[in-house]
């Protein structure tokens, strides 16, 4: 092989690493920022896992940081009294509703649609992980329209490294994980840090601040 052939194909692989590592592309934020909602009222999330807790988990713990990104957001006690002297009390009935519904109901500037997709642990022979998926879509209270939309995870396998344990050490391992999936509530808890990284501020699909964003945590 030639030396302009290797030359050629090392600036090849070069550009095919770099493409690789590069930063994914931000998200067309303009539609989010034409609409500048102050006010977002968060449905109760939708829950296609095998969890029934699934669903007022992941609402327990996703108010405080959309709050702290800056938005008003529409008490959780205050939307489940509405709903349930309306007659709706399950997630999928209410994510039907008709936006003028919402509207006429809540005024909100916009709506939040949850759907968990991922919740609880799941068992292996030697081991078990606890993983936690939620989708968002933010759409605009009167029209509809999409102004956002994002997914975040978060796993007990994070930072785990069980290359150096013997099987006796995996064995002992999964015995203590499974023991504290149940008494720790490491779902509710990942739970919360999926919740976290969906509505952080930064990143190339981050949620755009709202008008109440100062930067600090919510007392």
């Amino acid at each position: 092989m030639t030396r302009r052939c290797l030359m050629v194909l090392s600036a090849t692989w070069l550009t095919l690493w770099l493409g690789g590592c590069a930063a994914p592309a931000p998200r067309d934020q303009t539609a989010l920022r034409e609409a500048r909602p102050a006010s977002i009222l968060v449905l109760p999330p939708l829950n296609t896992t095998h969890d029934v807790t699934a669903s007022s988990s992941v609402l327990a713990v996703t108010t405080r940081p959309l709050a702290e990104t800056g938005y008003y957001v529409m008490p959780v006690s205050l939307v489940d009294e509405t709903f349930r002297q309306n007659g709706l009390t399950q997630p999928e009935d209410i994510h039907a509703l008709p936006l003028q519904r919402l509207h006429e109901y809540f005024h909100a500037d916009a709506v939040l649609y949850l759907n968990v997709t991922s919740y609880g642990a799941t068992y292996y022979i030697i081991g078990s992980t606890t993983a936690v998926k939620v989708q968002a879509r933010l759409v605009d209270g009167r029209t509809g329209a999409l102004l956002w939309e994002g997914q975040a995870q978060a796993s007990s396998d994070e930072g785990k490294d069980n290359g150096n344990q013997g099987l006796v050490g995996m064995l002992l391992s999964a015995v203590i994980q499974q023991v504290a999936s149940h008494v720790g509530e490491q779902s509710h808890q990942l739970a919360g840090v999926a919740a976290a990284r969906l509505f952080q501020v930064r990143g190339p699909n981050a949620l755009l601040p709202g008008p109440r964003y100062t930067g600090k945590p919510v007392p």
